[in-house]
């Protein structure tokens, strides 16, 4: 008796003009449905998941620093070439010692670098290889979700295009278009190493 109720309904239901819910409900109540109710109870966490993903929202937006933020982390500095040699200047920045890197590799081809952009590589390179440590681990190419790229992680990386065609695999000019920003917006790497240590990019 309870399979014609249930063929009855089934017929009432999937009549031309029924609706495929309706279909669902109906098929509910008759006794042993079981699978339509799984069946069901997956289609409301596919309709709450497809609902959430079309909520999300970044929230790791990659943030650039200012000049206005740079002098405001590091007071009483200015955009020279910050001089002082050492563990520790007048401004509060500190300078990381560090031994010459191996040669032919990428911290070396920074360590001769430096003193091109006004830098001196006992001075500065302790810095600048902590912080590229953690930005890429020195690999040329190194990429982040948010688009990020090379041993600087410039964002987008198409802005080292500016220091050479080949920015995608030569870390030399990766390095050189990393060390003109930081020339530009901190003044030296032990500024830029200082406000990432804050802010924990630069």
């Amino acid at each position: 008796m309870v399979a014609v109720a249930g063929v009855a309904v089934g017929a009432k239901v999937l009549a031309p003009g029924s609706s495929a819910f309706s279909a669902v409900q109906a098929i509910g109540i008759v006794p042993g449905s079981r699978t339509m109710g799984a069946l069901e109870t997956e289609r409301a966490q596919l309709i709450a998941m497809t609902t959430a993903a079309r909520t999300l929202t970044v929230v790791a937006k990659p943030k650039l620093a200012s000049p206005a933020q740079v002098a405001a982390a590091n007071p009483g500095t200015t955009g020279g070439t910050g001089g002082t040699s050492g563990t520790g200047g007048g401004s509060g920045i500190v300078y990381v010692t560090s031994t010459p890197p191996d040669p032919g590799s990428a911290q070396s081809i920074a360590y001769n670098m430096l003193p091109s952009f006004g830098f001196s590589a006992t001075t500065f390179f302790g810095c600048l290889k902590e912080m590229w440590n953690r930005e890429s681990g020195w690999r040329y190419d190194a990429e982040n979700a948010s688009g990020a790229y090379g041993i600087p992680q410039a964002l987008p990386g198409s802005k080292m295009a500016t220091a050479g065609a080949d920015w995608q695999t030569n870390p030399a000019t990766q390095i050189k278009w990393g060390l003109g920003y930081i020339k530009a917006i901190y003044g030296d790497p032990c500024k830029a190493w200082a406000f990432w240590q804050v802010n924990h990019y630069y």
